[in-house]
C-alpha cells in the first residue's frame, strides 16, 4: 500500500516515515517507471546504485514526495543541472513534457528500500 503525500511547502528532505504521493494518482507510478524505461535515464542512473548520477533510491531518500519537490526535480530533469550531487552535469531533456517528467519524478520519489 502506498502512503499519500502531504502538502508541505517548507521541508524538502524525506524521512523514513514521511508520506508519499497525495495529488498524483497511484496509476502514475507505473506510468513513470515505463517512461523511464523508454528514456536515456538508465544510462546514468539505476534504481539502487550510483552510476554517473545518484541512484533513484538516494534521490527518494533526499527529497520528500510533495508537489514542491516534484516541480523542482522535473525542472532539473528538463533543464539539466549540476552541483547538487557533484560536479558532473545532468544533461537537459527539453523534449520531455512537464506532464511526463512529473510522472517520472513521482515514480522516482515513490521508491523505498
Amino acid at each position: 500500500m502506498l502512503p499519500t503525500l502531504s502538502n508541505c511547502n517548507s521541508a524538502t528532505k524525506s524521512s523514513d516515515n514521511e508520506s508519499m504521493i497525495e495529488s498524483s494518482p497511484i496509476e502514475e507510478i507505473p506510468v513513470g517507471k515505463d517512461l523511464i524505461s523508454k528514456s536515456d535515464c538508465m544510462s546514468c542512473h539505476q534504481e539502487d546504485k550510483k552510476i554517473v548520477g545518484p541512484s533513484f533510491l538516494d534521490i527518494a531518500k533526499k527529497y520528500k514526495a510533495d508537489k514542491k519537490n516534484i516541480d523542482y526535480l522535473s525542472s532539473k530533469v528538463i533543464k539539466g543541472g549540476k552541483g547538487v550531487w557533484g560536479q558532473i552535469p545532468m544533461n537537459a531533456h527539453p523534449n520531455l513534457s512537464k506532464k511526463n517528467t512529473d510522472k517520472i519524478v513521482t515514480y522516482i520519489l515513490s521508491i523505498r528500500e
